[in-house]
């Protein structure tokens, strides 16, 4: 297999000398779209079912992306490319452009990193990488040169690095070398000069938690991106670092939605300080970097740690608090924000219904809409399509109240317990 690997790069390379990359009709580029508040960005999986083997139709793909587009998305995130998925994203957004002259998408391409016995009974071995990884690297360069129009960043890894993903992260110099890898291939005119390239991890990965990960490799990581993509997660953390999270005493006689205000802006400034403390570091190194997110958002819905017996974190109302604080915020300060995610994807906790990875999406897995966009689901009008030719839908039928009344009020402080089990 590694043989074989090897082959497939030496082939790549020596075909790749003399190609050149199509520069036509490639509409904005990378540096033109990050940070560009004329561009927000959200992360898609297109997934309807409990199962990732029963993959979206390109129909199904192109129903999608027509209401995300009408939401005002312009940039999407996926993951990998070794399923077909991110593919069909890419066959949808062309054809949607052939169809639509109006229609306009881009993506930043994941291709997933994991190390050796990932996913396997054995012992995974974080500094050794998954004979796959080459493959999926491949296969991210080979879309981002048929769909150069489209594919504005490549992304080299999802919290590949991050030490609490102990079933596959990676050792640093493993995303490094393959982040000078695709670099290279740009200098080589292999792949366009305009093409960014990434890695998308959790905030400490960058350097913005423990110094454990205050490497050397890092550092070189950190100069050798196009930009850092980081991650930011205040909703998990109302349970692992619940310092922020709660109702003060003082704050206990505000009414429901003034609490709910006071907690999520808390919330909030939280993912803000995360995001300064990778800044910081990579200033304290001496360089230069443009920080994006790469993924932030909050679930509406948990029966395990977030939940009414738990952090008491999750529902529509205080998720909706924190995409629009998440939006003003970042679109202010010109960050790119992929929010997560845009449709609930129930294969993401598929033995649990009600476990909270199933719930980050501003549209439910049925197409409707949760209450962060039902201003604008007011404002579109009554004739938008949504999931399966169905007219728009507002979930709790738009009634405010009628939501209110199922939130549960924040924790109290004092009464906040902490735990440290998995959901």
């Amino acid at each position: 297999m590694r043989w074989l690997l090897f082959c497939l790069l030496f082939c790549c390379v020596g075909s790749c000398k003399n190609a050149t990359v199509d520069t036509a009709s490639r509409g904005a580029v990378a540096a033109e779209i990050l940070g560009n508040p004329k561009y927000p960005a959200i992360c898609y999986g297109g997934y309807r079912m409990n199962s990732r083997t029963v993959q979206p139709t390109i129909a199904e793909i192109k129903e999608d992306l027509k209401l995300l587009q009408a939401v005002g998305i312009r940039l999407l995130r996926t993951y990998n490319v070794h399923l077909p998925h991110a593919a069909n994203v890419l066959k949808a957004i062309r054809e949607l452009k052939e169809e639509e002259q109006e229609f306009e998408m881009y993506v930043m391409l994941g291709a997933w990193i994991d190390c050796k016995n990932a996913w396997t009974s054995k012992t995974p071995i974080h500094h050794m990488e998954s004979d796959r990884n080459a493959q999926e690297i491949l296969e991210a360069m080979r879309l981002a040169k048929d769909y150069s129009d489209i594919v504005k960043v490549i992304s080299v890894g999802n919290e590949s690095m991050v030490k609490w993903a102990t079933s596959y992260y990676v050792s640093p110099e493993i995303v490094l070398k393959w982040v000078q890898f695709l670099q290279e291939k740009k200098r080589q005119g292999a792949l366009s000069s305009d093409l960014w390239i990434t890695s998308s991890d959790n905030y400490a990965s960058w350097g913005g938690g423990s110094s454990e990960y205050h490497t050397v490799a890092l550092e070189k990581l950190i100069a050798t991106v196009d930009f850092i993509s980081l991650h930011t997660y205040p909703m998990h953390d109302t349970h692992y670092k619940p310092d922020f999270w709660g109702l003060m005493p003082s704050e206990q006689s505000l009414n429901k939605e003034e609490q709910l205000e006071v907690v999520m802006d808390r919330a909030t400034n939280y993912a803000k300080y995360q995001y300064a403390n990778v800044v910081k570091y990579v200033k304290s190194l001496g360089i230069k970097k443009l920080v994006h997110i790469g993924e932030t958002g909050w679930s509406s819905q948990s029966n395990g740690l977030y939940g009414p017996r738990g952090s008491q974190a999750t529902d529509e109302y205080k998720a909706g608090l924190y995409y629009r604080n998440m939006r003003a915020w970042t679109q202010q300060e010109g960050i790119s924000c992929f929010y997560f995610e845009a449709f609930d994807e129930p294969w993401k906790d598929a033995e649990n219904t009600l476990g909270s990875e199933n719930y980050f999406g501003l549209f439910t897995k049925e197409g409707k809409v949760k209450f962060a966009l039902w201003d604008w689901a007011d404002n579109v009008g009554p004739a938008l399509q949504s999931r399966n030719g169905k007219l728009l839908e507002k979930t709790y039928g738009g009634n405010r109240a009628t939501l209110l009344n199922q939130v549960v009020p924040p924790v109290v402080r004092t009464e906040l317990k902490i735990m440290s089990n998995h959901e």
